[in-house]
């Protein structure tokens, strides 16, 4: 699934040279309990609450989930032929992507309850937004700029030291920078999103440690910014969420 080069970009993504690029480390703040069930595909604040969207055929979700204790207070199912991706709330909807059905769904943000659906031309992966639009990836080196009818806006090529940098996926919106997993990896990115240059290279290697890994437990994956700018990270079936701050190298 998803096999669009990634032993390559793998390989550009450890060997290319950093120069320009912001090298930084995790120091763990506080960890919280996750559902180790939850196959991560979109993670975020609203008003203080934590939301958070899962994936895989059958198992796909929305969910309001409290953050310290980790439980589910509502939860959205879809139907098994669905296979939901990234989420984000904007301008009083709930904007739900999925992989591969070429739809996104759009949910009142404070009810819940489903308003509409709206055609996608391209797969669904990550969705964020900056307050006035909504901001997607593909898998692609592109992130997609969209109206909250989906009318492209504008078309972001996102390059590491001038070269494309592929496999995009989960979004967040942090202190005007677009930050990106990218898939497979233990990286993320921070990106201008004016011209798409990689500024910053988030080392994340044994965020999740090897003990609280079980043949279930896939890649990092779930970026999210409380409302008093505190950074939280998961992955796609991980126990455990992190509050974390970065250290420069």
């Amino acid at each position: 699934m998803r096999k669009l080069l990634i032993c390559t970009i793998i390989a550009l993504c450890c060997c290319a040279c950093n120069a320009g690029v912001k090298q930084y480390k995790l120091e763990v703040v506080k960890e919280y309990p996750h559902d180790a069930h939850a196959y991560t595909q979109g993670l975020f604040f609203d008003d203080g609450q934590l939301y958070e969207s899962t994936g895989q055929y059958g198992q796909s979700s929305f969910r309001k989930v409290d953050l310290t204790s980790g439980k589910v207070l509502r939860e959205l199912d879809f139907g098994r032929k669905y296979f939901g991706e990234g989420s984000v709330m904007l301008g009083g909807n709930l904007y739900i992507l999925t992989w591969t059905n070429k739809v996104a769904f759009v949910y009142d943000a404070s009810t819940l309850e489903y308003k509409q659906t709206y055609s996608y031309p391209r797969e669904g992966w990550g969705l964020t937004t900056d307050g006035t639009s909504l901001i997607a990836s593909d898998g692609s080196s592109k992130i997609y700029f969209l109206s909250p009818e989906f009318k492209l806006e504008r078309t972001l090529n996102v390059k590491m030291n001038g070269r494309p940098l592929r496999l995009l996926n989960e979004l967040e919106w942090i202190d005007g920078k677009i930050w990106a997993n990218v898939y497979t990896t233990d990286m993320i990115v921070i990106i201008n999103p004016k011209t798409g240059e990689v500024e910053g290279k988030i080392d994340c290697g044994g965020l999740l440690p090897d003990k609280l890994r079980t043949p279930d437990t896939d890649v990092l994956n779930g970026i999210a910014v409380d409302p008093q700018g505190n950074i939280y990270l998961t992955g796609k079936n991980w126990p455990r969420l992190y509050e974390v701050k970065l250290v420069k190298n």
